[in-house]
């Protein structure tokens, strides 16, 4: 039996069959009764009120600090805007640094690569004036203005007949920075208003260092470039949407303080009252800007039901002053009927209400013929409408299959699930939803229980996405892309019968970094991606695998051929990529490794490291070029060989495979002094064969290990100091090799000023050599780190000095105490003139910066008597002594 039936008897019968009247109510009970519910009822109204005007008080407080959020981050927007179109500017003022004349095509070709309308929708002109003398005085006629179309009135126009936009000329000229014009009419606008248009300046200076002084200035300019705009199409999305239906922002040229012009209106016709206001003054480009937003009117459609606190509060009055008219009035009644309910349907209805009403959870109950919704409790009337009682249980939801489902009376798959519902909005949310049939009361019945899963899906959308992307580029990350690589695998030839993977690392990318930061860096990355992205197919996959290397995934190909010509198309594209950042451009390149994927059953490991094969290969041939691993390729075999030093190498020192020996170092003339030695090092084979390092120290140098080869070197050399060589403490000079890892790990100096002192080895008796390749690498980081070493003492030599292509820089630019010829000249200075001329040269230069010279590659005595008469310092070859084996021997 339901409530509505309970409650409709009037009267019971008793145990012989008279009916029970229900007592009546007396007058006075009744009269006490209303009292009693208007008291509850204003009580409920003034306490409705007061929540109301506190809840209004505190949304007013939130939307003032909304609106100040707003107007910050619009005020941050519209000083970026003028930013970038300053750097639209100064990238133009670059073409001209950059070139000692600039002709009209490059400038026309600089604009349409730019697309500066693209990023710029209100920009009117680009146009360039040359500064011309005549006997009138100076003139800067416009030569060139980009777009031409709606722009053929300025060409040829003197600037000088134009005295406010002289004034900004002559004022970028003076003072070398930004001019900004006051707001002028252009000639693209048409019909009434304020002045919508403003015009950026910039001088071109002539060739050279950069002016100091205005006088130079002046001197040394030689023209002016101008970009306009118009200045509603330019602020137009300053404004974000929200903040724009909230905030009216006007913007004024006060530079004359007897005069404000009026520039832009978001909302020239909006009325804005002073709720809320935000002003400021923007300085920029000698202009004064006055930046002003203040609070649009909003105007309330009426109560929101949803979101205040008084309706409810109204609705809870009268509901009190009800209960308490019908606790007063109708005690009587209401303990008669109490007495006539049942045990069970007295604990059914307590239960019912405590654990559903109270509940966050939707809980709905329907009829199972049907779905029409009998009950749904207050979380459920809350989300899905006070009138969900007059829709039916399929209606909530928003899937077909699941519609269908219900209308058949069929609940087999409605167990637990996640499925789409609409609120009383019609907006959709997810929910995890629970259907099952129950029996109540001899009915059968549905009962829904759900609950909102919209931010958990979210967030899980989000999670899941980070953890398979790159932040910076937006590509797949490398976990991912093994992922889909290990995918293709699986699924054999049927998904691609031939596939193939990429391996893409940047060529001197480090360079970008050292040059113009890691922005910089980041940003060359991003455009890259981009770029890339646009040569693959839709089921092609690339994703960034750390640093600045990618890996592609080429599908559907049709045979290796193809996969071949796809990737030199990703190298040409990156090739022919010029970067630009600030007033520096750069040309990028890549170098590719490829592997072809036929499902032979390699794993994805063993593909992803001979891919990397492939790159390191395409390295080693010059940079800038795609390589395919191929098993059979002599460099192949060689990187594998490399592979297996790598390992091997790791546990050198712990076996004691590794061992020093020395080569003298004679001087000049002979017998003139006893000779130095340079440290060489040697792999011991478990046979006791010695390898030579040229076969391992490229393998230590890919896979990072030269640090832990040099720091073993150094202090075993210092820690054995006297027991080199056969002279002992006699020996004046012994020179110690460093690498370019070694070189660029910053405590290793810290260590080495450590083991002198520990091992009580004289500085002046240890020099350190460098070559210039490795100077080449990092020449800030080579001269920091000399410069140490040099101040506790040490020498410094620059070996192989002459093979690269900035020696002398080198000379310039480190701190040396000897440079060491390289052995190519040395080796053929008797029988090729060049060679000879190349020593003579490099002595005559070192022994003027006072510097040691040392000869290497010495062969024969001939030699060594060239030298000699060169005024070589001192020499070093096989011919001279073959290296031995240091005295000393690890235990």
């Amino acid at each position: 039996m339901e409530l509505h039936e309970l409650h409709s008897t009037r009267t019971e019968r008793r145990a012989g069959g008279a009916a029970e009247p229900v007592v009546a109510v007396p007058a006075g009970w009744r009269r006490s009764a209303t009292w009693w519910g208007v008291v509850a009822l204003l009580a409920g109204l003034m306490l409705a009120f007061a929540a109301h005007q506190q809840q209004r008080q505190r949304r007013l407080s939130e939307q003032s600090l909304v609106r100040g959020e707003m107007a910050s981050k619009t005020y941050e927007a519209l000083l970026n805007r003028l930013h970038e179109s300053e750097s639209l500017l100064r990238a133009v003022q670059t073409l001209f640094l950059a070139s000692d004349e600039v002709t009209e095509t490059e400038f026309t070709d600089f604009y349409d690569n730019m697309r500066p309308r693209a990023q710029f929708p209100g920009l009117l002109a680009l146009a360039y004036a040359q500064r011309e003398s005549g006997p009138q005085g100076e003139h800067f006629i416009t030569r060139w203005v980009r777009p031409r179309k709606g722009n053929e009135a300025v060409v040829d126009l003197d600037v000088a007949a134009q005295p406010s936009n002289l004034a900004g000329l002559l004022a970028s000229r003076d003072s070398g920075e930004v001019a900004l014009s006051a707001p002028f009419r252009p000639v693209q606008q048409t019909g009434a208003g304020a002045p919508d248009g403003f015009t950026m300046r910039l001088p071109v200076f002539s060739p050279g260092d950069p002016p100091r002084t205005m006088a130079q200035r002046r001197e040394r300019m030689r023209g002016s470039i101008a970009v306009s705009f118009r200045i509603s199409k330019l602020l137009d999305n300053v404004l974000q949407p929200d903040a724009g239906r909230q905030l009216r922002l006007t913007l004024y040229d006060i530079t004359d303080p007897t005069r404000a012009l009026p520039m832009f209106d978001s909302a020239p016709a909006a009325v804005a009252d002073d709720d809320f206001r935000f002003e400021r003054r923007l300085a920029y480009g000698g202009r004064v800007l006055d930046v002003v937003m203040r609070s649009r009117p909003t105007y309330a459609a009426g109560f929101d039901w949803g979101q205040s606190a008084l309706p409810v509060g109204v609705l809870a009055s009268v509901l009190l002053a009800l209960l308490v008219y019908s606790i007063v009035g109708t005690r009587q009644r209401a303990l008669e009927l109490g007495w006539r309910m049942s045990r069970r349907f007295r604990e059914s209805e307590e239960r019912f209400r405590a654990l559903n009403e109270l509940l966050p959870a939707l809980v709905v109950l329907a009829d199972a013929d049907g779905g029409r919704i009998t009950y749904a409790n207050q979380a459920s009337r809350n989300r899905l409408g006070d009138r969900i009682t007059d829709r039916r249980l399929p209606e909530l939801f928003h899937d077909d299959d699941l519609h269908r489902q219900l209308r058949a009376h069929d609940t087999s798959g409605c167990g637990r699930m996640e499925a789409q519902l609409q609120d009383a909005g019609g907006e959709r949310f997810w929910a995890s939803v629970a259907i099952s049939r129950v029996e109540l009361g001899g009915h059968a019945k549905l009962l829904l229980v759900a609950s909102d899963i919209s931010e958990e899906r979210q967030l899980n959308q989000l999670l899941s996405y980070q953890a398979s992307h790159d932040v910076l580029t937006d590509l797949y990350n490398r976990r991912e892309f093994e992922r889909q690589l290990q995918a293709l695998l699986a699924a054999g030839p049927r998904a691609s019968p031939i596939a193939a993977l990429l391996y893409v690392d940047l060529d001197q990318f480090k360079l970008v970094n050292d040059t113009s930061g890691h922005p910089a860096g980041d940003q060359l990355l991003a455009q890259l991606a981009i770029v890339m992205r646009r040569q693959l197919g839709a089921g092609d996959v690339l994703a960034r695998l750390g640093g600045d290397e990618f890996g592609v995934l080429l599908t559907g190909l049709a045979d290796r051929d193809e996969a071949e010509r796809s990737a030199e198309r990703i190298r040409r594209c990156i090739d022919g990529y010029v970067f630009i950042w600030e007033q520096t451009s750069y040309m990028v390149s890549a170098s590719i490794g490829g592997v072809v994927i036929d499902h032979s059953g390699v794993s994805a490991r063993d593909l992803l490291a001979q891919a990397d094969t492939a790159c390191y290969m395409a390295k080693e041939m010059g940079r800038n070029r795609a390589h395919f691993y191929s098993g059979r390729d002599d460099q192949t075999v060689r990187r594998r060989s490399e592979m297996d030093w790598a390992n091997r190498l790791r546990w050198a020192i712990d076996e004691r495979r590794l061992q020093l020996a020395y080569q003298e170092v004679w001087p000049l003339p002979p017998g003139s002094g006893s000779p130095g030695i340079e440290v060489l090092l040697r792999f011991r084979e478990e046979s006791g064969e010695l390898v030579l390092p040229g076969v391992f120290v490229p393998a230590a140098e890919r896979y990072g290990l030269m640090p832990l080869v040099d720091r073993w070197v150094i202090e075993t050399t210092l820690a054995n100091f006297d027991r080199l060589h056969p002279a002992g403490s006699a020996m004046e000079l012994v020179a110690i090799n460093l690498s370019g890892a070694s070189i660029e790990d910053a405590a290793l100096v810290e260590h080495i000023i450590d083991w002198l002192r520990r091992y009580r080895v004289e500085p002046s008796r240890v020099c350190f050599e460098i070559t210039e390749t490795v100077a080449a690498r990092s020449l800030s980081a080579v001269a920091r780190c000399m410069a140490q070493l040099r101040a506790a003492g040490c020498r410094i030599a620059l070996d192989d000095f002459g093979a690269g292509m900035s020696s002398f820089t080198y000379l310039k630019n480190l701190p040396l105490d000897i440079i060491k010829i390289d052995g190519s000249f040395v080796r053929d200075m008797l029988t090729d003139p060049v060679s000879h001329l190349m020593v003579k040269a490099v002595t005559d230069i070192g022994h003027r910066l006072g510097l040691e010279v040392v000869a290497e590659w010495v062969t024969d005595t001939p030699t060594v008597q060239a030298l000699t008469a060169l005024g070589v310092n001192r020499v070093q070859g096989f011919g001279l002594h073959r290296p031995e084996l240091a005295l000393f021997q690890l235990d």
